[in-house]
């Protein structure tokens, strides 16, 4: 069988460091909010190329607490509505849902599976007070013109960065695009902790300051709260972990290209509709590659048979779910057509020559 994800190879990799990075935390006596997490706030906001990193419990809890900390400031407040797509992770919508504003859905470019600047626009109302952009499978939206419509009408621009860690389109790195951005550290993304995990990566002073904050309680002194927070803190275990990867996050990151780049050139069927991306740009960090199919269930049921794990991201659009039982009655064709034919394939940086071949050789014998 070929793995869709190998996390237990992709760990294996750097098991010497990550087992000295876990004994240098439990030797320290200190398990929360300590040097670690300090010292992966610090590398990862170089990364990102961000001012400020706020490690968290998760990349839900990051998305919320970027919203709180608007909140607390001034700049949002609840019943403010927020422009999200349409075909994006549940997690979008529910923090924007959990802190009190209302989410706008926004059917995406067809091609990019992406939001874009045009698309929005329709969507404006005097109650539009954030765009929150989602780097869908580790592809950069196109941040220059979303930009340019949020200043246009004062907008917040709120990355959802979970899936993009290092995606860099010209210079413009995920999670120093917009206002704020929150990332997921959950154990399949390109960057995974060995657990739960997030951050948000911001330039802004206050908003910096108002979610370390937010996420420890409220408090910014022990037993004296400032607002009212809550227990989101990225711990000390975890942050060692991640910084021991995130030095390999890079060269990772090109073997996950290399693949793809395999992937698009050498896949050739033509019931098989392949992902759009310009080789000669670092804009996409493939988290996942998705190829759709009008035969899903066929073509997944064939790659099982060929011992090829496949999964679907997602299989029920937001709008369709119980969850969002008042979003029912919305119709978004293009999104609703992508979760009935999107299908990932293995991708991962250690994945061999011999099952990439196969993985490629197998989609084009399809029939």
């Amino acid at each position: 069988m070929i793995k869709f994800l190998d996390l237990q190879k992709i760990n294996a990799q750097y098991d010497t460091e990550i087992n000295q990075a876990i004994k240098d935390v439990v030797n320290s006596g200190w398990y929360i909010l300590g040097k670690s997490v300090t010292a992966f706030e610090q590398n990862f906001a170089q990364y990102s190329g961000a001012k400020h990193c706020i490690g968290v419990a998760n990349g839900l809890d990051a998305l919320i607490l970027i919203l709180n900390g608007y909140i607390e400031l001034g700049r949002l407040k609840k019943g403010d509505e927020v422009i999200v797509p349409a075909n994006t992770f549940i997690a979008t919508v529910l923090a924007v849902s959990k802190v009190g504003c209302v989410p706008v859905l926004v059917e995406p470019d067809e091609a990019s599976f992406l939001l874009s600047a045009d698309h929005i626009e329709a969507h404006l109302s005097p109650k539009t007070k954030a765009i929150m952009p989602v780097h869908l499978y580790g592809q950069l939206a196109d941040m220059s013109a979303i930009n340019a419509l949020a200043k246009k009408h004062n907008l917040l621009v709120i990355e959802d960065a979970a899936q993009a860690h290092g995606a860099n389109d010209k210079g413009q790195i995920a999670g120093s695009c917009g206002d704020a951005a929150g990332f997921s550290f959950y154990p399949g993304k390109n960057l995974g902790a060995l657990g739960d995990g997030g951050a948000i990566t911001t330039n802004d002073d206050e908003l910096a300051a108002m979610v370390r904050v937010l996420r420890n309680y409220g408090s910014e002194k022990k037993y004296h709260n400032k607002v009212v927070g809550i227990n989101s803190r990225l711990d000390e275990l975890q942050a060692a972990i991640l910084d021991v990867k995130l030095k390999y996050l890079t060269k990772d990151t090109a073997r996950r290209r290399e693949i793809a780049k395999r992937y698009s050139t050498e896949i050739k069927n033509p019931k098989i509709q392949l992902p759009t991306w310009d080789f000669e740009n670092q804009n996409h960090v493939f988290h996942l590659y998705v190829i759709r199919s009008n035969n899903r269930a066929k073509l997944e049921a064939y790659l099982e048979q060929q011992e090829i794990q496949t999964i679907v991201h997602y299989p029920i659009p937001p709008h369709k779910q119980a969850a969002y039982k008042e979003l029912s009655h919305l119709s978004f064709p293009i999104t609703e057509q992508m979760h009935e034919e999107v299908l990932s394939l293995p991708i991962s940086p250690v994945m061999e020559e011999e099952e990439v071949d196969f993985v490629i050789k197998t989609l084009n014998n399809y029939a």
